[in-house]
């Protein structure tokens, strides 16, 4: 069995008041939450998900992201 890690972007929706998450690497792998422990839970069970229905040969060629960058701009 092997490990993988995967980077999910996190994002606060205030009209919904939800946090929502999605795995850029994996797609299909979004979710979203009312708290950050709750979209942790949901995260892992949909890149489970999401990895059960990835081609087992294709688990090595599943891009991996290099980082998130922040860039604030004044206008």
């Amino acid at each position: 069995m092997r490990e993988y890690n995967f980077t999910a972007e996190i994002t606060w929706d205030k009209e919904l008041k939800l946090y929502t998450a999605i795995v850029p690497e994996l797609p299909g792998a979004h979710t979203q939450a009312s708290s950050l422990d709750e979209l942790n839970l949901n995260l892992r069970e949909v890149i489970q998900l999401c990895l059960e229905e990835i081609d087992p040969g294709e688990l090595e060629n599943i891009p991996e992201l290099i980082g998130i960058q922040q860039i604030k701009i004044a206008v």
